[in-house]
């Protein structure tokens, strides 16, 4: 079917037609370089928060007044081990406090290190770190960004925090969380539950909100309206419902990227269907010329196909090479502000390598097909021609 006279007559085509070819190409690696960009930023994004979410309770009740979140009651969770089927009860305490006068703040998160959960999500964050010495009191676990925010300021074993009743707490950096931990943790500090308390103004009989795991996933139900039962202005949140608002979230951003990718190609595939209709005298009378020396339609039609295959192909991979190499290499300067939002500390993220075949197999067929149909359908008009009017 494709003898060696063929794909060396197919080489010197590409070879003579390459000035034609490189805008093509050129604009098509821009094209697949920004969309691809744009999925692994989202697809690695995305891979964070649902390892994270893994670590969080199954569910998270907290106080609602007024419609909005407020102080919930440490006496919520007597209850909660009332009902059978809920297992590791934690109160959770975090909020974020603002470095005056200036507007960058630290996500302040309060553990009990005692407790199993707790303790289980700290080895896993920082591999090493003495337990007991951080349950002390006077030491917290900070993010890489809060540590450059506060040796910029002269705060270089630690940091003196004010409450809202005017008191000043010191706390010294035990150690610094991993780098590569910097999209969640950058502007995070970590430190006992009883100073988080302090710090953020919280009783000590309250908490943000108490989380419980429920390991039957049968029971959830039934679970979820038991405690919903307990309390007028309580609210559930399940680690499903959160999980799904990021990949809503996250979607979101992908599918506007999608539709300005689309409109892009269309505009892209009408002007390269344009070029083509508008064949030169010259490729018409080579076509002729083969005609005239015993080529078929077929063979022609397979020429061009072969011809476009390969840039389409070329310009793929490398579009996609890159977009790698720019996303998970470099970081994505520029464009991880789209998905990140505006920086609080300055943070050099590190983007984990996650790619979706599926998603780049569905972007290839939307590319592929529509370049292959703006290609070939001008060459067959050209090709059903009859020789010696094609040579004319």
């Amino acid at each position: 079917m494709f003898s060696s006279s063929f794909w060396h007559f197919l080489t010197l085509q590409i070879f003579k037609e390459r000035h034609k070819h490189l805008t093509t190409l050129l604009l098509s690696i821009l094209l697949l370089f920004l969309l691809s960009s744009m999925l692994f930023i989202a697809s690695s994004l995305r891979y964070v928060v649902m390892e994270t979410l893994e670590g969080e309770p199954d569910f998270v009740i907290t106080r609602i007044q007024g419609g909005d979140p407020a102080s919930t009651p440490l006496e919520w969770m007597d209850p909660l081990f009332d009902i059978y089927g809920i297992t590791q009860i934690t109160p959770r305490v975090y909020g974020r406090y603002f470095v005056t006068p200036k507007e960058e703040s630290f996500l302040i998160v309060g553990v009990d290190p005692l407790e199993e959960q707790s303790q289980k999500a700290l080895k896993e964050l920082l591999e090493g770190i003495d337990i007991k010495h951080f349950s002390q009191g006077d030491t917290m676990l900070v993010g890489q960004g809060v540590a450059r925010y506060l040796k910029a300021h002269y705060y270089y074993d630690g940091y003196k925090f004010l409450t809202p009743m005017g008191e000043f707490i010191s706390l010294k950096i035990a150690s610094l969380l991993p780098v590569e931990g910097n999209l969640l943790s950058n502007d995070m500090v970590i430190m006992p539950l009883e100073v988080a308390q302090k710090i953020l103004g919280y009783a000590s009989n309250e908490v943000r909100d108490i989380g419980f795991n429920v390991p039957n996933p049968d029971e959830r139900a039934n679970i979820m309206d038991k405690v919903a039962s307990l309390h007028y202005d309580l609210r559930i949140v399940s680690k499903t419902e959160m999980a799904q608002r990021y990949r809503d979230l996250y979607s979101y951003k992908e599918g506007i990227f999608l539709l300005l990718f689309i409109m892009l190609l269309v505009t892209f595939l009408l002007t390269l269907y344009q070029r083509y209709s508008m064949v030169y005298s010259s490729e018409k009378r080579q076509i002729g010329l083969l005609r005239a020396m015993g080529w078929s339609i077929a063979d022609l039609l397979r020429l061009k196909f072969m011809e476009t295959v390969v840039v389409v192909m070329f310009a793929f991979i490398l579009g996609v090479i890159l977009a790698y190499w720019f996303v998970f290499v470099w970081d994505a300067p520029l464009l991880r502000q789209i998905f990140l939002g505006s920086e609080n500390l300055p943070n050099f993220v590190s983007f984990p390598p996650v790619v979706e075949f599926s998603t780049l197999g569905s972007i290839f067929l939307l590319y592929v097909l529509p370049s292959l149909a703006a290609v070939m359908i001008p060459v067959w008009r050209v090709a059903i021609t009859d020789a010696k009017e094609a040579m004319l």
